[in-house]
């Protein structure tokens, strides 16, 4: 059985002057396409199969990430269903000269495994076995206020 720990992806990507708006800071759908993208991976991960996009909770964007500043993506299941799986996301900005972070955005997305059809498969249970699984599960279960 899969583990918070076993699905935790982190990735980053520095925002380029196509990814952004007129304010020269990362446009809102980019930044929800890369939470898309990492938090369907870490769905995947946990559950054997393709994972689609099946809810998204409460998606803020408190802080812009500037161009040229490093959009960090942080993901991992917390939570499974029959045959959905809940995924808790958060991003930072970071700034590539100083390495200094700041947390711009957190979230919560429900993905579904499915087959090749589109048909909804089985999940698998979560295993919690670690103080790391504990404190992951722990924070996605968590609200995300600030």
């Amino acid at each position: 059985m899969p583990t918070p720990s076993e699905t935790y992806i982190q990735n980053r990507e520095r925002i380029q002057p196509n990814q952004t708006n007129n304010y020269d800071t990362a446009h809102g759908g980019v930044v929800m396409h890369l939470m898309d993208e990492i938090g369907a991976m870490s769905a995947m991960r946990f559950a054997g199969e393709t994972c689609v996009t099946a809810r998204v909770e409460s998606l803020d964007f408190r802080r812009p990430i500037p161009r040229g500043d490093i959009a960090v993506v942080e993901a991992w299941v917390y939570d499974a269903g029959r045959t959905s799986v809940k995924v808790r996301i958060r991003v930072d900005r970071e700034d590539p000269r100083t390495g200094e972070c700041e947390r711009t955005s957190d979230s919560t997305f429900t993905f579904v495994s499915v087959d090749t059809h589109g048909a909804p498969q089985p999940v698998p249970d979560l295993t919690v076995e670690t103080d790391r699984d504990r404190d992951l599960r722990d924070e996605g279960l968590a609200t995300h206020d600030g």
